[in-house]
């Protein structure tokens, strides 16, 4: 569908309302912070997620008859980032619920662990809607500066020092190599518009033009590290386990929905008629992804390691859908991230609820016995566990068919049995831990320490990945229509 192009700056700004509200609420929170102390930060975070919810409302009540370009052609507003922008503000509104009890009970309920997260999040509705280089490399960065901060939020932890330095050099090294790619694409087709340079290429022999298969090549090194993809996954283990697990939980959550939107942006976008040699890349990454990922978390005790390779091997799914160069696998990729990430979220939370003062509930042994203390939350963990599994009629089944139905469509049937043999190996460590939750003795008699609300919203998320599992049509529909 060709987009409507709005020339009017006023009513430009009219559709980039959320974004603008956003980053208003984000400074509006950072001096409201200087004037509460103590207990009271706990409101910084309240006001944090309303703003978030009421971003997300802004952005649903948002019409939309058609694409639009605006602000100069270089934001874009479609179903596609209508639909990634709500899940993107509902999920990181999950996560600072999650969050507050965990902070708190170890002093480091301050207000900048908002701020720079709502800035982060502004970073990615910026990305998600970007119709420019140069708007997908603004967006990618202030998402990006504001992780590495949040990395390094607890000051007197050596090991979030040493995670924030290896995420900020190796981060660096990623994004200067995005640009890198992304300068050489500009002089060969002579234009930053992701539109311009679609049609650039439309009429191209990409074969003899090495400088732009060169430009694909660092663009694809600077992507396969932002969604933490083998060989360029090497900043995630580390990264998840030095961090407070608040960090690592907004960490693994809706930044990967960005990561998707900006190779869906660049590659389905700006670089579709080139997808024939891009997506031959893909499928190096995308079988090195699952096979390193679910083979290497296997041998893991730690479980925010073992949920960080977990995150490569299902970076890997993703992309089958990406490299396919279909509507149809766009879509399923689509539905494949937004599942997770809501998975990963309840995952990332059972482990705060397990959590104590003095206690990190990050050993896979920490959930023994979780039954007998707990049966209600036990069985949410069982959920989320079985949905990574990609147990049917749970919902990760119907995100792994979908991106392998995808492959088989354009006839990568080896990839399609590559795929199934790794998720069957992947399978093992989830249900590992349904055992060790179900059937051994306990080695904490502890009560679970949550608030209320964090348990609502925990039993809420569990029973959301469930039923999207048993009635998963709504939200397919919604992706394929994204994505015609």
């Amino acid at each position: 569908m060709i987009p409507f192009t709005v020339n009017d700056y006023e009513a430009s700004l009219h559709y980039a309302l959320p974004e603008i509200f956003l980053g208003l609420a984000a400074c509006a929170i950072l001096l409201l912070d200087l004037f509460v102390a103590g207990p009271n930060r706990r409101w910084t975070g309240v006001l944090a997620v309303i703003a978030l919810l009421v971003t997300a409302a802004l952005v649903i009540v948002q019409p939309l008859d058609s694409p639009v370009l605006a602000l100069g052609e270089m934001y874009q507003l479609d179903r596609m980032a209508q639909i990634l922008k709500v899940a993107v503000l509902v999920i990181v509104a999950v996560v600072f619920v999650y969050s507050i009890d965990y902070l708190r009970r170890r002093a480091l309920l301050k207000g900048e662990y908002f701020v720079l997260g709502l800035f982060a999040t502004l970073g990615m509705l910026v990305l998600i809607s970007a119709a420019s280089f140069i708007t997908l490399y603004l967006g990618l960065e202030l998402m990006s500066l504001c992780m590495y901060a949040m990395v390094a939020f607890d000051r007197d932890s050596g090991r979030s020092a040493e995670s924030a330095i290896k995420f900020f050099v190796l981060g660096s090294l990623a994004s200067g190599t995005l640009l890198y790619g992304m300068s050489i694409v500009y002089g060969m087709t002579g234009s930053l518009q992701l539109a311009a340079i679609a049609g650039a290429l439309e009429h191209q022999a990409l074969g003899d033009n090495i400088g732009l298969l060169f430009g694909i090549a660092f663009i694809i090194v600077g992507i396969g590290f932002k969604m933490g993809a083998v060989p360029f996954h090497m900043w995630i283990p580390d990264v998840y386990e030095g961090s407070p697990t608040c960090v690592t939980l907004f960490i693994g959550s809706a930044p990967e929905i960005a990561g998707f939107a900006l190779a869906i942006r660049i590659l389905a976008q700006a670089l579709g008629f080139s997808q024939p040699e891009w997506s031959q890349m893909l499928v190096v990454l995308a079988v090195l992804s699952m096979g390193i990922g679910n083979v290497v978390a296997i041998a893991q005790t730690n479980l925010k390691r073992m949920f960080a390779y977990s995150t490569i091997s299902h970076v890997g799914f993703i992309l089958l859908g990406i490299l396919s160069g279909t509507a149809l696998g766009y879509a399923a990729s689509m539905y494949y991230v937004i599942t997770y990430v809501i998975v990963a979220t309840g995952a990332f939370g059972m482990i705060l609820l397990l959590s104590r003062q003095g206690f990190e509930a990050e050993q896979i042994t920490d959930f023994k016995g979780l039954f007998s203390r707990s049966p209600w939350f036990a069985g949410m963990m069982a959920i989320f566990m079985l949905s990574f599994a990609g147990v049917p009629p749970l919902v990760g089944f119907w995100a792994k068919l979908g991106v392998i139905q995808a492959v088989v469509g354009v006839n990568y049937t080896w990839l399609a049995v590559v795929a199934v043999l790794f998720a069957v190996v992947g399978a093992y460590y989830y249900l590992r831990i349904i055992k060790l939750m179900m059937f051994d003795e306990p080695t904490d008699a502890e009560r679970l320490d949550g608030s209320a609300l964090m348990r609502i919203v925990l039993s809420g998320n569990a029973l959301l990945a469930f039923g999207l599992g048993v009635l998963p049509g709504t939200l397919i529909a919604l992706c394929q229509r994204a994505m015609q």
